[in-house]
């Protein structure tokens, strides 16, 4: 359980799902809008497929075809000539680029905002918190480049501190703002994905560096990792996921590709992505885009 006793809980009441996503607004847009300069839009996302790097505990994305080219040849008709293929596609909502819901993790007996636990069912999915709360997200984008800051990628377990937070933002030249997007580059996904320890551990943020986010009122953070924050932790099991999922209804954004964002990105950027609104679920699979 994370020390902080900081909450957002009933900030938005006592209903509220989608927690500190609720600090963009119609300022933040505009703002976001704004920093637009060149028009260059860059993708932040993984592709999704049976390529795809996910945990052994997952099941990678998988896709069947129903109908394709085969059917034809083997005798299917073809009115008119028309022809056409289409597939099933299955995949773990947390796998690739995506947004964890405020239902996807909690200690004691309660989800963020006081939800009871046992609103989230094998048999159901998440009656409270799911993935369709979490709805478009259009914000100002800031990315913390900590490969920049120290010179190198961090390696497995190394925690990114506040320091290194506020020197990041201090190269990019900006202050960060109430309804922010922060991401934040380890450098992790370009230098070590694919290697057989990559699910092992990873650099991120620590429970310090959450805190510390936390109290700038950003509405998510991000990294290029598969679970944002330093692992194995060293403050216990997931604790900036029970801090900031759980206490501060904070999404994460995990599963980021951001070293092309790291070549151009020298200010602020308009930030958008739309998780898909999965009905129950825990995460919602995003495709996620920079705009300078």
């Amino acid at each position: 359980m994370p020390a902080s006793g900081k909450s957002n809980w009933g900030r938005w009441g006592t209903e509220d799902e989608r927690g500190t996503l609720n600090l963009i607004g119609p300022t933040q847009v505009q703002n976001a809008v704004a920093t637009v300069a060149s028009g260059q839009v860059i993708n932040l996302y993984q592709p999704l497929g049976p390529a795809t790097h996910v945990p052994p505990h997952r099941r990678p994305p998988e896709r069947f075809m129903t109908r394709d080219g085969g059917d034809y040849a083997a005798g299917a008709r073809q009115p008119g000539g028309f022809q056409f293929a289409e597939e099933v596609v299955s995949f773990a909502a947390h796998s690739g680029t995506h947004l964890d819901a405020m239902s996807h993790a909690w200690y004691g007996d309660t989800l963020y905002n006081g939800f009871p636990s046992t609103t989230v069912r094998s048999t159901s999915g998440a009656q409270r918190c799911g993935a369709e709360k979490l709805g478009p997200i259009v914000t100002r984008g800031l990315l913390l480049d900590i490969v920049a800051i120290r010179g190198r990628a961090l390696t497995a377990g190394e925690v990114v501190s506040v320091e290194d937070l506020q020197s990041a933002a201090d190269r990019m030249g900006c202050e960060i703002e109430p309804g922010d997007a922060v991401l934040v580059r380890t450098g992790w996904f370009e230098s070590a994905v694919g290697a057989p320890d990559y699910f092992d551990g990873e650099p991120g943020i620590g429970i310090l560096a959450a805190e510390w986010l936390a109290d700038h009122d950003i509405s998510l953070v991000g990294a290029d990792n598969y679970a944002v924050e330093a692992l194995p932790a060293p403050e216990g099991v997931f604790p900036v996921h029970q801090f900031l999922i759980r206490d501060c209804g904070t999404p994460l954004l995990e599963g980021l590709a951001l070293e092309d964002l790291a070549s151009y990105a020298t200010k602020p950027f308009l930030f958008m992505g739309v998780p898909l609104p999965l009905v129950g679920a825990t995460a919602g699979p995003i495709a996620p885009v920079a705009v300078l």
